[in-house]
């Protein structure tokens, strides 16, 4: 499926090498005021090219509004976008034309459709996310008018781990480093791995605030199962925790309750959902996204007849993915509450009467 979302709904098209990127986004309330100049700088902080730390292929990534917007605010149609490619190099995957890189969906690809685009992976290619930020950004646009905000920066590199959180430090970073004190072992990981040709895998944590008690629709379409399932459709991530993720398994029920008092919770291991749906507090993420798999490390790998053979890649590619990777975080997490705020509208017969009387 290329779609994502309920009432909400997006759909993106277009391939790595192909002549462009884009989305339609459906479900936009008419009267949004829409501001492009938002939108395309979310772009350029996703956009490669910016730095030593990602791939050498520089895009403008320049987003071009073709539907669904007049005199600078939403009509409520579908709103159309589009990115035009403009540095494609297809001739560095001539050599994969018919071998499989490991790590990569070649191998998956072409067993279930018998083809497959080789350029950059085609529709698999990371560069796809372009169009999710961009209508993210629009998602981004509706839910700030509800006061809700969405943040991310980077906590983990090759195992180094951030030990404070800033998120308004990860702004001015150029790795979006949530740890000032330990960026500069984390770009050190990140460029060790890339001159030796390899890779190194990142973690992004994602928050959430602002978010109303009572988002997310049980049993099947909870909160927390639409946030990991967003974030488990992007490129290269391979996990996803929710408030203390994974610590909670190990934790007694009375470390890891969140006990509640008249003004709030006391803690937030549950990470602002209960029963699938929104308690009011902060949504943390965090995002676990594996090494970039293009490597220039000699593989062992085989063809599309099954032949064995040892192969070196070509190419552009970013050494650590979850760099650019927390930006569609970010943008996914905006489309999942907005999804979910436009769905919560019709949970009870009040917010019906409010809206008809």
């Amino acid at each position: 499926m290329n779609s994502f979302g309920q009432k909400l709904r997006f759909s993106t098209f277009g391939e790595s090498h192909g002549v462009a990127l884009g989305c339609i986004l459906d479900g936009v309330p008419a009267g949004l005021k829409i501001d492009e100049k938002f939108i395309q700088s979310e772009l350029d902080r996703r956009k490669p090219g910016k730095s030593e730390f990602e791939t050498a292929r520089k895009e403008a990534d320049k987003v071009e509004i073709l539907s669904g917007v007049f005199e600078g605010l939403s009509t409520g149609t579908p709103i159309a976008m589009v990115i035009y490619n403009t540095n494609q190099k297809s001739k560095d995957y001539s050599n994969i034309k018919d071998i499989f890189r490991p790590g990569h969906a070649d191998f998956t690809y072409f067993h279930k459709y018998g083809l497959r685009d080789y350029r950059g992976g085609g529709r698999s290619s990371a560069r796809e996310t372009a169009a999710r930020v961009a209508a993210g950004a629009i998602a981004k646009l509706m839910i700030k008018e509800l006061g809700i905000e969405v943040k991310s920066g980077i906590c983990e590199i090759d195992g180094i781990k951030s030990k404070n959180l800033n998120y308004e430090a990860a702004k001015k970073s150029i790795i979006f480093a949530l740890d000032a004190e330990m960026e500069d072992a984390q770009k050190e990981a990140i460029l060790n791995a890339k001159n030796e040709h390899d890779s190194v895998g990142g973690v992004s944590r994602v928050k959430i605030s602002g978010v109303p008690v009572g988002l997310g629709q049980p049993l099947y379409y909870k909160l927390d199962g639409v946030l990991a399932d967003a974030m488990m459709g992007i490129n290269a991530v391979k996990a996803v925790e929710i408030g203390d993720g994974i610590l909670s398994s190990s934790a007694k029920g009375s470390d890891n309750n969140d006990e509640i008092r008249s003004n709030g919770f006391e803690s937030n291991h549950a990470g602002g959902i209960l029963g699938g749906i929104s308690n009011g507090d902060d949504i943390i993420l965090n995002v676990h996204f594996k090494p970039t798999p293009s490597i220039f490390k000699e593989q062992h790998t085989v063809n599309t007849k099954n032949e064995e053979l040892d192969f070196s890649l070509k190419g552009r590619h970013d050494p650590c993915v979850a760099i650019r990777g927390t930006i569609v975080c970010e943008a996914m997490a905006a489309l999942v509450i907005a999804d979910m705020c436009l769905l919560n509208m019709g949970s009870n017969m009040d917010g019906i009467l409010k809206y008809y009387k």
